[in-house]
């Protein structure tokens, strides 16, 4: 095996974990490089990638590794990106160290978060294989982006209940907020394709799962050039909690009917009034949103 140089930029969160120094460690001992940049403060994600892409000329990196939770792995991803040329691939491959809460995307890749040396292990030793990106209003998103009531109940979420509860707690939450809930009004737009009305959560999926294992675009793809399209139109009051326990418990392949999915490339979703949309987690508000895939722009480790 040829000796890989990993750049892990650490979410400073976890720069003290035990398990992520033994990471360092084992694949150390295994012949490989491995640098650590540490994030403080808001803007370092940013400033690490640009100084990755600098020393990639005199030392060459060859995968930067991403080490938190999904919302790092999009920070780093968009960082990187926004330093490219316009048509420029990044130089090095990605690669992900789940020290996250709900680690949606590293699920899906296969990896288990509980084994952290085994994870970095896998990120010197895998191979590097191209991925498509997704892009909101000309934001990255690497696994999914999310709209709706769905994504009022993640967002809202107490992390102290997520710590307790696991997933289970985005049900808790969304039960006991559903009260609340308005429906919003959408039009969506894509190839060949239209639909109008209110819905409880609207999912375009890079990836399967979101909210702490909630498999809204079970069908979805990392390299298919294509976006999982997932609606799911609000019921009737009465049906609510039993929808809402059916989506967050089980996702939608145990939902009998009324979804809409599409495999779709480019898309707009217009809304009556301010939603929020979570792209891999990160909060955006508005009422119009363009939505497309860039397929195969950059290399991951999986």
């Amino acid at each position: 095996m040829d000796k890989q140089h990993l750049r892990l930029i650490l979410n400073g969160k976890s720069a003290g974990r035990k398990d992520v120094r033994a990471a360092v460690e084992a694949v150390r001992s295994m012949g490989h490089e491995v640098s650590v940049r540490v994030t403080f403060e808001a803007g370092d994600v940013e400033r690490l990638a640009a100084e990755a892409l600098r020393d990639h000329a005199e030392f060459p990196i060859h995968t930067l590794v991403a080490a938190g939770g999904d919302g790092t792995v999009n920070e780093v991803v968009d960082a990187v990106l926004k330093e490219m040329p316009e048509g420029e691939r990044p130089p090095f491959s990605f690669a992900v160290l789940p020290l996250g809460t709900a680690n949606d995307f590293a699920r899906h890749i296969g990896l288990d978060p509980a084994d952290v040396p085994g994870c970095l292990r896998f990120a010197a030793r895998a191979k590097a294989k191209p991925m498509d990106v997704g892009e909101v209003n000309g934001a990255v998103f690497v696994n999914m982006a999310t709209g709706g009531f769905g994504t009022k109940v993640t967002a809202e979420t107490d992390p102290n209940l997520k710590r307790v509860l696991g997933g289970a707690a985005y049900l808790f939450t969304g039960l006991h907020r559903f009260s609340e809930l308005a429906a919003c009004e959408a039009r969506v737009e894509a190839e060949d394709f239209s639909w109008q009305g209110p819905f409880l959560a609207i999912a375009i999926g890079n990836g399967r799962q979101a909210g702490g294992g909630v498999r809204l675009c079970p069908r979805a793809k990392l390299d298919d050039g294509f976006l999982d399209l997932t609606i799911v139109p609000s019921p009737t009051s009465d049906a609510v909690i039993d929808l809402l326990s059916t989506l967050l418990d089980k996702g939608v392949e145990a939902m009998e009917s009324g979804l809409v999915q599409r495999k779709v490339r480019n898309l707009t979703i217009e809304t009556a009034e301010p939603v929020q949309f979570n792209l891999d987690g990160e909060p955006m508000t508005g009422t119009s949103w363009t939505i497309g895939v860039r397929e195969h722009r950059i290399d991951f480790r999986r």
